[in-house]
């Protein structure tokens, strides 16, 4: 498989001497779904924004197709072109996001951000309304929006710029069942279409139902383990040790004992 990503060695900082991420290495390959994996304050968000160019390693280098990714290369060029039209971030707060006066105003900014024609970047507004099923929304203000219809309105706007590869921060972050289950089709059908499909989570319950390729993040920083699903999920130790499950008390009538929590009834297909 092609290479899209190969990061080497990447540490991070937001605070001197406190590290977010703590020498990461992998790889991410073209039309693969990689889910990282891990609890909360791991440093997930941080590797995302790393991956799309909105920080820059302490240490260490990131490559985005063999080209080396640094601030100088992303502020002008044409490396800053393509990597901006290829690389598509959808944050886990959707608000962050969006700022235009309507839902379709905010389809067609980014298009036309890209020096693409107005004629064009408006087909693709009016198709991407069509394929997120809110072309019920168009006109209305972002604010007047539901969590979930800010959702589906920030995955659009990355849509409608094409881009190869699709970094989702926390994609079931807020979302209802009905708005989950929609997310998880979607994550296949652009898969299938070719987009390469990076996501965070410490919802077992997703990683199981892609069985997707899985990078685990400790809670020291670091990258703990990186395999497909299956070996993940069943590597209890591994789960615990990681903070992504643990034992909860529970009562059975006037007896309380303790379980694993989240159980192991995940998807499978025997």
């Amino acid at each position: 498989m092609d290479l899209v990503y190969h990061i080497e060695h990447v540490s991070y900082s937001y605070v001197k001497g406190v590290r977010a991420l703590n020498d990461v290495t992998f790889d991410v390959y073209q039309n693969e779904i990689l889910s990282i994996l891990g609890s909360n304050g791991s440093g997930k968000s941080t590797l995302l924004q790393l991956l799309c160019g909105l920080l820059f390693p302490e240490e260490g280098q990131i490559f985005y197709k063999d080209e080396l990714v640094t601030e100088k290369k992303l502020k002008s060029g044409k490396f800053q072109q393509s990597f901006r039209s290829e690389v598509g971030f959808i944050f886990q707060n959707s608000e962050v996001q969006l700022f235009c006066p309507t839902v379709f105003d905010e389809l067609v900014f980014g298009p036309l951000q890209l020096n693409i024609p107005e004629e064009e970047a408006i087909q693709r507004a009016e198709e991407v309304l069509q394929l997120m099923r809110i072309d019920n929304i168009r006109n209305r203000p972002v604010y007047m929006l539901s969590g979930g219809e800010r959702k589906k309105v920030a995955i659009a706007a990355v849509l409608t710029m094409n881009p190869q590869v699709i970094i989702f921060d926390e994609p079931m972050s807020g979302l209802d069942p009905k708005s989950r289950a929609f997310i998880i089709d979607l994550l296949f059908e652009l898969n299938q279409a070719g987009k390469t499909i990076i996501l965070a989570t410490h919802h077992l319950e997703l990683v199981s139902i892609l069985q997707s390729r899985v990078a685990v993040l400790n809670e020291k920083h670091k990258l703990e383990k990186i395999a497909p699903a299956v070996d993940i999920l069943n590597d209890t130790e591994l789960l615990v040790n990681t903070n992504l499950i643990s034992e909860y008390p529970h009562r059975h009538e006037h007896t309380i004992h303790k379980h694993l929590w989240p159980g192991y009834n995940f998807h499978r297909h025997e």
